[in-house]
């Protein structure tokens, strides 16, 4: 789940790390008095989750006797598309330079890995597709509680020491947090310190309840829907709905799509021993996607039984064709029960998803 900058900079400020003082404003709210303690000139931020939300015009410089103004405009300026609901009133940082520092993680080496460069901003990414040396990266263990020191020269050279310091600090949110990207742009240094002037953080999912995370803003309600029952579930932009189960019989479904040049809406995974309700919601579940024009079900019947999935399908009752490969327990029975209703069984996955790819075109 991403957070807010406001709630990734308060996380930042409980572990040492220092941010530019400010105030959040609300949809709604008047103005708080506390936006006249924060100097003649402050810098509004819209508060969505958008990447680029500086060049979109969703960061303003304004004075603090218009301020307001601002606020108000960016409360009523969509930014990329998307409403503002919340803004970052801050202090204007008198910046005598930025740097840019990220953490994530790198999956083929199942290992943290941190990104820094000595020109942060809002100009980054065109100095990693220009200039790609410019940013350092190293990997070390996780196992580490502090990033060694001989790394944190190798991967900010020369800077003060209160840079690697926030880098280092920066690696404790990253553990302590269970995040999967933690990232200041820019990092900035000032007469009176080094300060992040601008957070971002991404929290596992997995790890929102050992966060104290009730609910996964990130979420569509088809895909809070999905929680709910417990499948696996993402939202892709395709037309054919699929419902699998086991993640690699899933996958291996959405790869033969790719393959027979059609365009999967989605990945469900309705896991083992799926029982007729189950299914029953899975298609309904997906049937209820505004771009599904057809399903495939591709389920191994091993411990899940083919003729309860069989009548999952009929139950569901949806307006959309289903496709359906079962194979395994009870397969027989769940042929009889598909064929009496009109259903279309086929032997391979080859032959189902091409099948449906045709019938989505």
């Amino acid at each position: 789940m991403k957070l807010l900058e406001f709630e990734a900079k308060e996380l930042f400020r409980e572990e040492g790390i220092r941010i530019p003082r400010g105030v959040v404003v609300r949809k709604g709210e008047d103005l708080p008095a506390g936006v006249a303690d924060l100097g003649d000139q402050v810098v509004v931020k819209a508060q969505v989750d958008v990447g680029g939300r500086g060049k979109a015009g969703g960061v303003m410089m304004a004075d603090a006797g218009n301020a307001g103004e601002t606020v108000h405009h960016l409360f009523n300026t969509p930014i990329k598309g998307v409403p503002v609901n919340s803004v970052l009133v801050e202090e204007r940082l008198p910046i005598e330079h930025e740097y840019y520092v990220s953490i994530a993680i790198d999956r083929s080496q199942k290992q943290p890995v941190i990104l820094f460069a000595e020109t942060g901003g809002v100009h980054i990414e065109e100095t990693a597709r220009t200039n790609p040396k410019a940013i350092r990266k190293v990997t070390f263990s996780p196992l580490l509680s502090d990033i060694p020191e001989f790394l944190l020269r190798e991967l900010a050279g020369n800077v003060q020491a209160g840079v690697r310091d926030v880098v280092n600090r920066l690696y404790h949110v990253f553990c302590k947090r269970d995040a999967l990207l933690a990232e200041i742009n820019p990092l900035v240094t000032t007469p009176n310190g080094v300060y992040a002037a601008d957070a971002k953080l991404i929290i596992d999912d997995n790890a929102l309840a050992r966060q104290g995370i009730a609910v996964n803003r990130d979420l569509t309600e088809r895909e809070k829907e999905a929680e709910v029952h417990g499948f696996s579930y993402v939202e892709l932009d395709g037309t054919i709905g699929v419902i699998g189960n086991g993640a690699g019989l899933t996958m291996a479904t959405l790869d033969l799509i790719d393959h027979f040049k059609g365009r999967a809406a989605n990945f469900l995974d309705v896991g083992g021993g799926a029982d007729q309700e189950r299914v029953k919601y899975a298609v309904r579940l997906v049937a209820g996607m505004p771009s599904v024009r057809v399903i495939i079900v591709n389920l191994l019947g091993g411990i899940t039984r083919c003729d309860e999935v069989a009548r999952g399908i009929i139950e569901a009752g949806v307006s959309q064709e289903v496709i359906v490969r079962l194979a395994g327990t009870n397969e027989e029975e769940g042929q009889r029960l598909l064929a009496g209703r009109g259903y279309r069984m086929l032997e391979s996955m080859d032959e189902a998803v091409r099948a449906a790819v045709e019938a989505a075109a």
